[in-house]
């Protein structure tokens, strides 16, 4: 799974989704399926408490080298010097400042880490392993 066989060249030309952070399984990293206290992975079958939820970073991207257009996701722990932190932490930030913001809407509070996400990626060149 984390093995590179070749290296691309190419510019970010768009964000393909607003969902950076995804709460994943410690034991496969699938998507977990959340309620108010209990999450499930439906691929392994591991379950646990919702606290205890580990969070993820998924970049969806469209990219372009000198000849076609590929779209690309990057995960996990590259993207930690992106963004600063863990997603973990990015995770309890925004719950955090939705909590002290008083915010409802999940979406309306993350549009300016969209914004954000933009302008570090859209029309910079990166080195990607796939």
């Amino acid at each position: 799974m984390n093995s590179v066989k070749g290296l691309l060249a190419a510019s970010v030309i768009s964000i393909q989704n607003s969902c950076f952070i995804y709460p994943a399984c410690q034991n496969c990293f699938s998507r977990l399926i959340l309620d108010s206290r209990r999450f499930n992975c439906l691929k392994c079958g591991c379950t646990g408490e919702a606290q205890d939820t580990s969070y993820r970073y998924r970049l969806s991207l469209k990219i372009a080298d000198t000849n076609d257009l590929f779209d690309i996701s990057v995960f996990g722990s590259c993207l930690d010097p992106f963004f600063g932190v863990t997603a973990e932490n990015l995770q309890r930030y925004i719950q955090d400042f939705n909590q002290l913001s008083g915010e409802t809407n999940a979406e309306a509070s993350t549009g300016a880490l969209v914004q954000a996400v933009e302008t570090c990626f859209i029309g910079k060149r990166f080195i990607f392993g796939v």
